[in-house]
């Protein structure tokens, strides 16, 4: 029973997920290819996955799951992974400050 509670509470605390700009075909922005990418070519992928999160209604619920959950990868609530990292360290959670 208690393990039932448990899903239920991780699904209902994912329920923002639905609302996410990043779904479908625009999620491979998030991520990095499988093969190398130059920098060039991660800046410009890294743009176009910030703009998406500049513009979704979750951005601030995307960020808090990464920062909570460590995310390593992805670009997540606007920010890539250098910077959650920063962001981690310095404490802060608001991606406005």
């Amino acid at each position: 029973m208690a393990l039932r509670r448990d899903e239920e509470r991780v699904r209902g605390d994912l329920v923002w997920q639905r609302q996410a700009k990043c779904k479908g075909a625009l999620a491979e922005a998030f991520y990095p290819p499988v093969r190398v990418e130059s920098k060039d070519e991660r800046d410009y992928r890294e743009a176009r996955a910030k703009k998406i999160c500049a513009s979704c209604p979750v951005a601030e619920q995307c960020l808090a799951h990464a920062l909570a959950n460590r995310e390593t990868h992805g670009i997540w609530g606007g920010l890539n992974e250098s910077e959650r990292r920063a962001m981690s360290l310095e404490g802060r959670t608001d991606r406005n400050s």
